[in-house]
């Protein structure tokens, strides 16, 4: 039989991550089922033809070996994840020796390699995240960061193209970054009713971040809490270094110092990143013009608006709204 078009390969190990492995083929489905002309064909390879047993206790069927899937010619090679607990309850990415290898041979059979969740962990122990920019799990991505200094990791986006090789971010990022993969194929219109169809509204762009600024850290003392929380009741008042300093009783020359030990950021990027996350919520669910978002939220102009979103998420309020305006 010859080899479909795009054939795409997701790669199966005991405790895969459910999701990672079922998402992905369900973008590829509504695809073809919108338009005739959609050709992905995704095949679940393994290394035997018995069941695999998920992460949630389903088994699934492989449908290839991954001997025959290294005879084919692979369009998207898909690397899902999975995690254990350590010893102390931390959650570790499952990184089997033989599995790398087995990724690293069909990747080189492969035009493009992408990578679910934690699957990043396999990609970077098989060398094909070397001197790529790439993301993951935010819970794991400290570790990718410390076990291969050789990849750029960044923790935030939802999903990262770099060259041919595709990462994604936690679990349900494997749905955006498989109609990216569509829209790369097939057209963008085309990727928008997949995800009319997933209920998404549209598609979440590779810049949107994973995180949100109210729960993104877990504060370690009554005083960030404090402070935190008077930031973001007081967004659209002057949040000087002053200020910030007078409410958590501590002099401004110390106020960046607790800032980093214990949010690891600065007061002034802490605030910038609270203020787009308020601009973002009122761009999704309000007609407000600029003007009064910018206002509303501290930035005071709409220039100084666009220039913050186009630090935190990469494109600006504009077309944000119009990719996630809910009402």
């Amino acid at each position: 039989m010859p080899t479909p078009e795009r054939l795409v390969v997701i790669v199966l190990f005991d405790g895969v991550d459910l999701l990672d492995v079922t998402g992905p083929p369900e973008v590829f489905a509504l695809a073809k089922r919108e338009s005739p002309t959609a050709d992905h064909r995704v095949l679940l390879a393994a290394d035997t033809l018995d069941p695999i047993t998920t992460s949630a206790g389903v088994r699934v069927l492989p449908d290839i070996t991954f001997a025959e899937a290294a005879r084919r010619s692979i369009n998207t090679l898909l690397v899902p994840g999975a995690v254990t607990e350590d010893t102390e309850g931390k959650l570790r990415p499952v990184i089997a020796p033989a599995v790398v290898a087995h990724v690293a041979a069909l990747a080189a059979r492969s035009r493009r390699v992408t990578s679910v969740c934690v699957g990043a962990h396999i990609l970077a122990a098989a060398g094909l995240l070397d001197g790529k920019r790439a993301t993951t799990h935010w819970s794991t991505a400290d570790q990718l960061a410390a076990d291969h200094p050789e990849v750029d990791v960044d923790p935030d986006p939802i999903f990262i193209r770099h060259g041919d090789v595709w990462t994604g971010a936690g679990i349900s990022a494997c749905l955006d970054l498989a109609l990216a993969l569509v829209a790369e194929d097939l057209g963008e219109a085309l990727a928008l009713r997949v995800a009319r169809q997933l209920v998404m509204y549209l598609k979440r762009p590779s810049g949107q971040s994973q995180f949100s600024v109210p729960t993104e850290h877990a504060p370690t003392t009554k005083r960030m809490d404090d402070l935190r929380h008077h930031i973001l009741t007081n967004l659209a008042q002057p949040l000087t270094a002053a200020g910030l300093a007078a409410v958590a009783n501590v002099s401004e020359r110390q106020l960046p110092r607790i800032f980093r030990a214990e949010l690891g950021t600065t007061p002034a990027a802490y605030v910038e990143s609270a203020r787009v996350e308020a601009a973002r919520n009122q761009l999704e669910s309000t007609d407000d013009t600029l003007d009064r978002v910018a206002t509303a939220c501290g930035f005071r102009t709409i220039d100084t608006l666009i220039r913050a979103f186009r630090r935190q998420l990469g494109i600006t309020p504009t077309d944000y709204r119009r990719r996630f305006r809910t009402g």
